[in-house]
């Protein structure tokens, strides 16, 4: 794992990663980053909309974690700590909102939480266009003020694995998390997070608004993706890996989640 700080550096060396200011109260960075690639929980005084033209990674908040292919994209609000894990090689594209210019803009009061976006056509052009050499100032803050708009019609939460805050709950949700490829059962779990099987049943449906059999079968298919990111694994060896019973069984559940077929993830992950 190569590890990076807020700033960038690798082995935790801070330096200055610069932005390009394209109008006022936006800035913008385009930087690649290699599979394995670990950025450090960190903050930023700005608002930040992340987005991966090519590659996927994983974002982290108290919350939970956000799997990010190239089709999502995830907002974090100002001063919210969070960390990124380059599942794939990446073309990140991060754009950076002072929160001052954000509050001017009347979609800011649905953009005070981290969330997943699907990065639709429109979105997606929008955020690239601000990229461009020499953009002129009023072009950029008019294309700025479009992606806001299409951030607060694009939440898809599908790629987001909301963390249980009951200390019982979350421990039985690490479990699980730190071994997806094992199916240890409810008993098993709730045991050895000091509660019972009916009490976890009934926590996971509260604190995450999924039910338990839910909540696993969407960590076993990020997990799933993690494993397709590198070219290397055939989706039939992933599917037999992760117990289902055919190839076309773990299509069906892995779009039901991601929205895309496995090889379609593929191909999207690593060209």
């Amino acid at each position: 794992m190569h590890r990076q700080d807020a700033n960038g550096d690798a082995n935790g060396g801070r330096r200055h990663v610069p932005t390009s200011p394209v109008c006022e109260g936006l800035r913008v960075l385009a930087r690649s980053y290699r599979r394995g690639t670990r950025l450090d929980t960190h903050m930023h005084r700005e608002a930040q909309l992340i987005f991966a033209e090519r590659g996927v990674m994983q974002v982290t908040t108290p919350k939970g974690r956000w799997l990010v292919p190239p089709a999502r994209a995830v907002w974090v609000p100002p001063r919210l700590e969070h960390a990124i894990d380059v599942l794939a090689d990446i073309e990140m594209r991060a754009l950076y909102a002072e929160p001052e210019w954000l509050a001017k803009h009347p979609e800011a009061p649905r953009l005070t939480r981290e969330f997943v976006v699907a990065v639709g056509p429109l979105l997606r052009e929008s955020v690239l266009a601000l990229f461009g050499a020499q953009i002129h100032p009023r072009r950029a803050e008019v294309l700025a003020e479009l992606v806001l708009y299409e951030l607060a019609e694009a939440e898809d939460p599908a790629t987001f694995m909301p963390m249980p805050a009951d200390v019982r709950a979350r421990h039985v949700a690490s479990l699980v998390l730190a071994d997806p490829l094992v199916e240890r059962d409810l008993d098993d779990l709730a045991l050895a997070a000091g509660a019972s099987p009916r009490t976890v049943t009934r926590l996971f449906p509260d604190e995450t608004g999924l039910t338990f059999r839910e909540w696993r079968r969407r960590a076993r298919i990020m997990a799933a993706a993690e494993m397709l990111s590198s070219a290397s694994r055939p989706v039939k060896d992933v599917s037999s890996r992760f117990g289902f019973s055919s190839t076309a069984a773990f299509g069906h559940a892995f779009r039901e989640v991601m929205g895309l077929t496995p090889g379609e993830f593929q191909r999207r992950s690593v060209v």
